[in-house]
């Protein structure tokens, strides 16, 4: 008897685990069939843009982050001639507008686009934004694919992530991964950055094109990785899709894209402060500095002041206000909620176009435009985070323009300048004054810190 029940027992096992395996066996055959159904419905959109430029000179690779302008169709003749670069987008209408990032297609003399069905075409550029990586092309065409469009605010970590496009050249190239993270900022890719992050396999090429959820709609535009080695290694990086739509409608109404500001320099919230400022926690966004005769001075704020909520609603993450006061049509109207000395305080100011107060503020961002770099001030965290001597003061390079007069002087991204034309530049004020001190000199002299190997003088020749 007892066999007998041991029998059965054992044969019911067995044919509850054959059931458990071919059902698992089933599933993974059905999301097979899902990504084959995603991938026939989207690569007819996805498009491959060529283009073609006139340049001087060769440019080097940049730092770890590689955008996908592929080096590979550099030629390597030095001096002038013609260069050839590959990229991704996708058509978003039937009237032929086309989203794809700015570095594929700036500055082209030429823009070519290629269908899955082998149509070709000429594009005309409708717009760029730089400060974002988004741009705006369009063809003319007939029975044009278009792609569904998703919503970006609604993803969550670990969900299906789908990237198409065509790395190295290889058109309608597929590959899936998950969302690894949202929000990302501070990767020093953008200006204004809320990038999503993946792991689906993105190499040069992937660029411009679109990133997928397991609906088949378009998440986000695929626009960097982070490579030591200059392809995958599981980190990339995509705008988000709600983002992108924002700056299409401008380029499409304007031709550009018009910021606003309010004249403040920011700073996350870190447990020391938080204890130094007698916080409960993390959350808030501590002013540092108030820029003269802007938004914010005029409406009395002032550094040390504590920005916790934004038009009645909690402020969160530092880089999605910056980006929320950026997105609005200049002269809009903002309450900010501000903590001061422990106090609450509700404050109404009217966001400036941010051309205007740059403008305003002198002609110093000119210089630096001109001289072809940027700069941040540096604050505890960075401090931290770039694990520079706790007592370093100055203001850390965040970008050098490749082949501009400051990368040709030997400015590298990383370098902390301690001070322009002997003058010291421990903040950002008197780094600003100090650079409209030499208004109309044809150089620029940089006492500039290399982490970890000492300080040495720099010349920018601005001519």
């Amino acid at each position: 008897m007892k066999r007998f029940v041991f029998t059965v027992a054992l044969s019911v096992v067995l044919a509850c685990s054959g059931f458990a395996k071919s059902d698992d066996v089933a599933t993974l055959r059905d999301t097979g069939r899902a990504f084959a159904q995603i991938a026939k419905e989207a690569t007819p959109a996805v498009v491959s843009i060529r283009v073609e430029q006139t340049v001087d000179q060769q440019m080097p690779s940049g730092f770890p982050f590689e955008f996908f302008f592929g080096p590979q169709f550099r030629q390597q003749i030095p001096q002038q001639r013609r260069q050839i670069g590959q990229g991704s987008g996708f058509i978003i209408s039937e009237d032929g507008y086309i989203l794809t990032n700015n570095h594929v297609v700036n500055d082209a003399d030429s823009i070519q686009v290629t269908l899955k069905d082998g149509r070709e075409f000429d594009a005309e550029l409708v717009g760029t934004d730089p400060e974002t990586e988004i741009a705006l092309i369009r063809i003319d065409g007939k029975n044009l694919p278009t792609v569904e469009l998703g919503d970006s605010d609604d993803l969550e970590v670990g969900e299906w992530a789908i990237a198409v496009g065509n790395p190295f050249g290889l058109q309608e190239t597929v590959t899936v991964g998950i969302i690894s993270a949202t929000g990302r900022s501070e990767v020093g890719i953008t200006d204004y950055e809320n990038f999503i992050q993946t792991d689906a396999a993105i190499n040069p090429g992937n660029s411009g094109g679109p990133l997928l959820n397991i609906d088949g709609k378009v998440i986000g535009i695929n626009t960097a990785i982070y490579s030591r080695s200059g392809g995958y290694m599981g980190i990339g990086f995509a705008i988000p899709i709600n983002m992108a739509l924002e700056i299409k409608d401008a380029l499409i109404k304007e031709g550009r894209v018009q910021r606003s500001m309010i004249g403040v320099y920011l700073q996350r919230i870190t447990p020391e402060l938080a204890e130094s400022f007698g916080l409960k926690n993390t959350e808030g966004i501590l002013i540092t500095q108030v820029a003269e005769d802007s938004a914010a001075a005029e409406a009395g704020i002032a550094a040390g002041d504590i920005i916790v909520g934004f038009n009645n609603q909690p402020v969160g993450k530092l880089a999605r206000f910056r980006n929320r006061i950026a997105a609005l049509p200049p002269g809009t109207e903002v309450t900010l909620t501000i903590l001061r000395n422990g106090e609450q305080k509700e404050i109404k100011l009217v966001t400036r176009a941010k051309d205007n107060a740059v403008a305003a503020a002198g002609g110093s961002f000119s210089i630096l435009k001109k001289a072809g770099f940027d700069v941040e001030e540096l604050n505890s965290e960075t401090i931290l985070r770039l694990q520079l001597p706790a007592n370093v003061t100055g203001m850390l390079v965040t970008e050098v323009q490749d082949g501009g007069p400051a990368w040709r002087s030997g400015l590298r991204a990383g370098m902390i300048i301690r001070s322009v034309n002997r003058i010291p530049t421990t903040t950002a004020n008197e780094f600003h004054k100090a650079l409209q001190s030499v208004q109309g000199s044809n150089n620029l002299l940089l006492l500039v810190q290399i982490p970890r190997h000492g300080a040495r003088y720099i010349v920018v020749k601005l001519n």
